[in-house]
């Protein structure tokens, strides 16, 4: 079982940053691909980016290629979402999610066991 944390979010205007983290516990995070999701109001939740076991592979969606950088520290067991030149359209509740996949990248939703409650990110035009 792996509970995971995100803080990090809220209130920003257009063209500022905001870096997002989720903290894990309960399982060794190294054996586990990561990823962000978001979900705009009246919206279905929406791929962001993931990562993988180790770090070496990364995926973004179109919509944020450019502009968000995931990372983790296994040691801290933390992951992160560095989000730079922030859009209005990046409203969301973003959340993290982990799943035991030692290779690869897990890209989809039904891919991941484990999520955090979400943290509110609110970009101001």
């Amino acid at each position: 079982q792996v509970q995971l944390v995100e803080s990090g979010g809220g209130l920003v205007q257009a063209g500022g940053s905001l870096r997002l983290s989720c903290s894990a516990s309960g399982r060794t995070l190294s054996n586990c691909a990561m990823g962000w999701f978001r979900q705009a109001p009246g919206k279905e939740r929406e791929f962001v980016a993931a990562i993988s076991s180790r770090g070496g592979r990364t995926r973004y969606a179109d919509s944020v290629q450019g502009r968000f950088t995931i990372s983790r520290d296994n040691a801290q067991g933390t992951e992160y979402l560095q989000m730079n030149s922030l859009k209005p359209e990046d409203t969301a509740v973003y959340y993290c999610a982990a799943t035991p996949l030692l290779l690869g990248l897990a890209l989809t939703e039904s891919e991941y066991s484990y999520w955090g409650q979400g943290t509110q990110v609110t970009v101001s035009s």
